[in-house]
């Protein structure tokens, strides 16, 4: 192959990518789906999927939207990705990826958990142990309303095993998407973590209480495997309470992503035990990142138990690991989902 044929053929395949990755815009609109009981909260979700109509960026607090609020949905989509935020989050905090899922055929669902978000930080404070059964359900009633929608579920690219479904969390919403591929909590392996390593995982260990005099999740807890979820991404996740039997029977696929300079959930205790357990490891090491190098940066600073969640390690570029990020995820979802 001549150099000039063979620079004709990268051009036209640069602009044939191109070509694809513009073919949509990302679409925006809030809903609310109601609690499990009828004095429970709703739950607020915001709905990220392909249009063709004009975006504009908007701020929404600390975080920006570069969407159309409001346009019209194309008629097909490839599958729902339900997204869980981290402990005390926003379903607005990781907006780039949602929106490049979404430009990519994806309706994206980004949940705010009730009692876990940043106006709302009751659930952690009541008990550990209602805290790590609810915010797989409460994804997984989600997924539910998503799915009863008659406007969304006819938009929802099916097949022999229905509608096609994948999720995608960070920390606290990592723990949670591996609950719905069937990961088990057991709350006397944090606490026992945290008599033996709380000098080395602080942060994690200094959240609520640990884990710390609470008894073992009850037996029905143990259903909150959802599915109808067929894969899943779990960015630098909280797993050190998860069994390792459980984490060996996890079918669906799964990409694990751990920070390597993380010291809110400290990777050879959380990611890297999940990836070791699982059927197929599929880990990811961030060089030079910290925990929040997953979250878009807000515009204003933001404190939390590390530091400022704007802040980066010296030298790490967050906009373009983002932009890398998904990428690779949107790949991992065309390959396992389509």
């Amino acid at each position: 192959m001549t150099c000039l044929l063979r620079r004709i053929l990268v051009s036209l395949a640069t602009v044939l990518l191109a070509a694809h990755a513009h073919a949509f815009e990302a679409g925006w609109m809030q809903i609310q789906v109601a609690g499990a009981t009828p004095d429970a909260p709703a739950t607020t979700v915001a709905l990220y999927y392909p249009t063709m109509a004009v975006p504009r960026v908007i701020a929404m607090g600390p975080f920006t939207v570069d969407a159309a609020i409001g346009g019209k949905p194309v008629d097909k989509v490839k599958a729902l990705i339900l997204l869980s935020h981290g402990n005390a989050g926003t379903e607005l905090g990781h907006g780039v990826l949602a929106q490049a899922l979404a430009r990519d055929g994806y309706l994206v669902a980004a949940l705010r958990h009730p009692g876990d978000n940043w106006q709302d930080r009751s659930l952690l404070e009541k008990s550990p142990e209602r805290y790590f059964d609810e915010r797989p359900r409460q994804a997984s009633r989600v997924i539910d309303a998503i799915l009863a929608d008659p406007s969304w579920k006819a938009r929802i690219a099916t097949d022999s095993q229905g509608p096609r479904v994948g999720a995608l969390g960070h920390s606290a919403g990592g723990y949670t998407v591996l609950a719905l591929a069937g990961a088990v909590p057991d709350l006397s392996r944090m606490r026992k973590h945290c008599l033996s390593e709380a000098a080395e995982d602080p942060i994690f260990c200094g959240m609520g209480r640990s884990g710390e005099s609470t008894p073992p999740l009850p037996a029905a807890a143990l259903s909150l495997k959802d599915e109808r979820v067929r894969a899943i991404v779990a960015l630098a996740p909280a797993g050190v309470l998860l069994t390792a039997e459980s984490l060996a029977a996890v079918r669906p696929a799964t990409m694990i992503y751990e920070a390597e300079l993380d010291r809110f959930v400290v990777p050879r205790f959380h990611a890297e035990w999940v990836a070791s357990n699982l059927p197929t490891p599929n880990l990811h090491r961030v060089p030079n990142a910290w925990h929040f190098a997953f979250m878009d940066t807000p515009s204003m600073s933001l404190p939390s138990p590390d530091g400022d969640v704007t802040a980066n390690p010296p030298g790490f570029d967050r906009a373009a690991f983002l932009k890398q990020l998904a990428v690779e995820i949107t790949a991992f979802f065309d390959k396992t989902l389509l």
